[in-house]
């Protein structure tokens, strides 16, 4: 069903037109000039067809139908007239008519030239869509994902992977928790990727890095006009998404007002653009991120409860790199593999006095940190493998190391084998120091378990 716009300057023709097509079940809006009828189209926003006569005082329907043209290309227009020339219906398809309709008219003439304009106006929306969605992916570099950018081989990435596989043949909503740099949208991708709605888009989009007016734009779109500077119809993320999955990253910076506006999304499947008053409905799975305690920010009346829970149906954790440092050695060596081609080709490998010191470091700011060191020491790197002399100041200054609570790195060519262990016993007995001895804040400390740190403390003799 469609909104038809119909403008006729004759009240009986209007009438008699706009109670016929009502009662094919579409809604009707109508004017009684042409000046009106572009006002009405103007202030809708929304409207699917119109129906313009083509003989009226002041603005006439030529006029009529090149102001629409104007304000929407795309809108599909048809011209009434009682002088059926084929000189008029030339002059009316060069102006963008698709049709036109001669006085009188039957019902049965009406019903057909309706449905075959609501036809035409779906086709051109869908081409809309479409080159939206193209535009946006334009600057995404889209990978079918087999884990391909997800590394680790550490218990803790173990079971992250096993709850994406999971998670991904479910259309649930999940929110991903975790640090900056830990890999939440790559999560997200992974996601997307492995579930059925692969063939469709995957729509991004950071939440913290726009207003409140800007983001509301953003997710549902916009009418032309409906604001300063809004110079065309825009569609909206969401509606980019349809068929695929929406990605909001930093979810939890959203203001209250904007919190409302995205959980009647969410929970009717349905919105309006800014500006405009046609309900839009779509299929979207939402994904969403964030590196804040949202369990906090609804106790402290930052974030909505019901919000919190309609995002929270599935949650993932991702671990700082801290706490699976063992994974280092897989990362340092996949973004190798990933930024040598194009930064130093020479470069195969990190020596082992380099791996030490990755191992060693702190990594605040996680995968995202240690990908950006491994590209600065391609930049420098000499020959076939980086050693301690290409690292970044920060990796090759040992005298930071106190200041940054990690423990020094073994001194001598030993095996990498040895060196591991050598910093694994290193990080546990000051975990222990600082547990005062108790086994279970120990443990918690390294972020393993209980029974892992009896493995360990055995392993290496330590009392």
């Amino acid at each position: 069903m469609g909104t038809i716009l119909i403008i006729d300057d004759n009240e009986t023709i209007r009438e008699g037109l706009a109670h016929a097509i009502r009662k094919m079940g579409h809604a009707i809006l109508t004017a009684p000039s042409g000046r009106e009828g572009v006002a009405v189209f103007k202030s809708k926003g929304d409207v699917d067809f119109v129906i313009t006569d083509l003989k009226m005082e002041g603005m006439d329907g030529v006029d009529v139908l090149k102001e629409i043209a104007a304000l929407d290309p795309n809108a599909v227009t048809m011209i009434m007239t009682a002088f059926g020339t084929v000189e008029t219906a030339v002059e009316a398809m060069k102006l963008g008519a698709f049709d036109f309709l001669t006085k009188p008219f039957s019902t049965e003439v009406v019903r057909l030239k309706v449905e075959r304009a609501l036809e035409l106006r779906a086709t051109r929306r869908a081409k809309d869509k479409i080159e939206a969605q193209a535009d946006y992916l334009r600057g995404e570099i889209e990978t079918r994902y087999q884990f391909a950018d997800l590394v680790g081989a550490s218990p803790l990435m173990q079971q992250i992977f096993s709850t994406i596989e999971r998670v991904a043949a479910t259309d649930a909503s999940v929110l991903i928790c975790g640090e900056s740099g830990t890999g939440k949208e790559l999560v997200a991708r992974a996601i997307h990727h492995r579930s059925r709605r692969a063939p469709g888009p995957f729509i991004k989009v950071n939440c913290g890095a726009l207003t409140e007016t800007l983001l509301e734009s953003e997710l549902f779109g916009h009418e032309k006009g409906s604001f300063t500077g809004a110079i065309k119809r825009k569609l909206g993320r969401f509606e980019l998404a349809d068929g695929g999955s929406l990605f909001l990253d930093e979810i939890g910076d959203i203001s209250p007002g904007m919190q409302l506006k995205l959980l009647r999304a969410l929970q009717e499947r349905e919105f309006e653009r800014v500006g405009g008053e046609r309900t839009i409905k779509v299929d979207v799975r939402v994904l969403s991120a964030t590196n804040k305690d949202l369990k906090q920010e609804v106790a402290s009346g930052r974030f909505r409860e019901d919000l919190y829970y309609r995002l929270h149906v599935v949650p993932i954790t991702l671990p700082p790199l801290r706490d699976r440092r063992d994974d280092i050695p897989l990362l340092t060596s996949h973004f190798l593999k990933k930024l040598a081609p194009r930064t130093n080709p020479a470069v195969r490998h990190i020596d082992d006095q380099a791996l030490a010191r990755l191992m060693a470091y702190s990594w605040p700011g996680n995968i995202r940190e240690l990908e950006n060191a491994v590209e600065q020491a391609l930049v420098f790197a000499e020959g076939n493998s980086l050693n301690v002399t290409a690292l970044p100041p920060f990796l090759r200054d040992t005298s930071s190391d106190d200041k940054l609570d990690i423990p020094r790195n073994p001194q001598g060519d030993m095996p990498l084998p040895e060196i591991l262990d050598d910093l694994e016993k290193q990080l546990i007995l000051k975990a222990f120091r600082k547990a005062n001895g108790v086994k279970t804040e120990t443990a918690r400390i390294l972020g393993i378990k209980t029974s892992a740190l009896y493995y360990k403390l055995e392993k290496y003799g330590i009392e």
